[in-house]
């Protein structure tokens, strides 16, 4: 009876001992899984924010309409930028462009010279620059849009100082529409009370000028979230992509001391004249998940909203695509909405 009993006791402590190996062999395995993950996240958000600046084409003086250097402070007080500055004779209003991540103030290269030129023709001075990291500005990290947004007040702000006219028209490019959005969302409305205004950073109330001072919005292949502009390169680009690209958005807004935007609510709600331009091919963001904004903004607010997809055009290839009705829709937007008189 004793030797039998005392067998059981060992059959027991060795199938105790196994389920411990098994265990520890499992959560080693979990845990060596989470640091391939985290490292390759690391790695990857590392590689995004740190890409190289892509310089503007090189313009002959003599195709360029007549313009300014600007050099001015990002919002942040610690960026110095650069841009161009184009006036027009007794202006509507200043059309201020923002490029997406990986280009520059001529985001469609020499060819966008046409679209400057038909600005200024219909009477709207213009301010292209360079963000952060980009062109001839300063900086080395690339936040898109998370850090960006700053520049976009910075831009504002000196337009304000040059510019006579009383408003601007923000044109956001890709994820220039993230930066765009963000500065808007971090101004005062127009009239709130000084208790109000004391609620924002000393940055914010430092500025010269509201919500109120942005009169329209043009968004150039926008997207439903800020990080839908990061998961694709993550997924098509990186060492196990197709899971890190769920995590690699979130290590760069933590460095940028940001958050996820909902980009289709903020656009539905924008009580301005917009207009939202994209590729019928877009598989990058997802024309899709495009025209589902565009329905949405429409829902809301139709009276005040303009699209065009452009057929055949890819991710942030419309301009190239077909330049005449690019400039065309933007041209119907602003006489819709801003001509004088209107």
């Amino acid at each position: 009876m004793s030797k039998g009993f005392t067998g059981v006791g060992n059959s027991g402590a060795r199938s105790g001992n196994s389920f411990i190996v098994r265990s520890a062999l499992i959560l080693s395995i979990l845990a060596f899984i989470l640091i391939v993950l985290l490292s390759l996240t690391v790695y990857s958000s590392n590689r995004l924010m740190n890409i190289e600046k892509t310089e503007a084409s090189n313009v002959p003086a003599n195709i360029l309409p007549s313009y300014s250097t600007t050099s001015f402070e990002s919002a942040d007080g610690q960026t110095a930028l650069q841009g161009w500055f184009f006036k027009t004779k007794d202006p509507i209003s200043t059309i201020i462009v923002t490029h997406s991540s990986g280009s520059n103030r001529l985001p469609f290269g020499v060819e966008m010279i046409d679209m400057i030129e038909s600005w200024l023709d219909s009477g709207y001075n213009v301010f292209m620059f360079d963000l952060r990291n980009s062109g001839t500005s300063s900086g080395d990290i690339c936040g898109y849009g998370y850090l960006e947004w700053q520049d976009v007040l910075g831009a504002i702000s000196i337009v304000k100082q040059i510019s006579v006219t009383t408003d601007v028209i923000l044109y956001g490019i890709g994820t220039g529409c993230t930066a765009q959005l963000i500065a808007y969302d971090q101004l005062p409305d127009a009239g709130i009370t000084d208790a109000e205004l004391n609620s924002y950073p000393d940055a914010i109330r430092e500025l010269d000028f509201d919500k109120s001072y942005i009169v329209g919005m043009i968004f150039d292949s926008p997207a439903k979230t800020s990080d839908d502009y990061i998961r694709p390169l993550v997924a098509q680009n990186e060492v196990l992509g197709i899971v890190t690209q769920f995590l690699v958005p979130y290590a760069i807004r933590v460095s940028s001391s940001s958050e996820n935007i909902n980009l289709a609510a903020e656009i539905a709600r924008l009580p301005m004249p917009v207009l939202i331009i994209y590729g019928g091919h877009d598989t990058f963001i997802g024309a899709d998940k495009i025209t589902q904004l565009v329905n949405e903004r429409n829902r809301l607010n139709s009276a005040i909203t303009s699209s065009a997809m452009i057929s055949g055009a890819g991710y942030l290839e419309e301009y190239t695509l077909n330049k005449t009705e690019y400039i065309s829709v933007v041209t119907d937007y602003l006489n819709s909405f801003f001509m004088v008189g209107e």
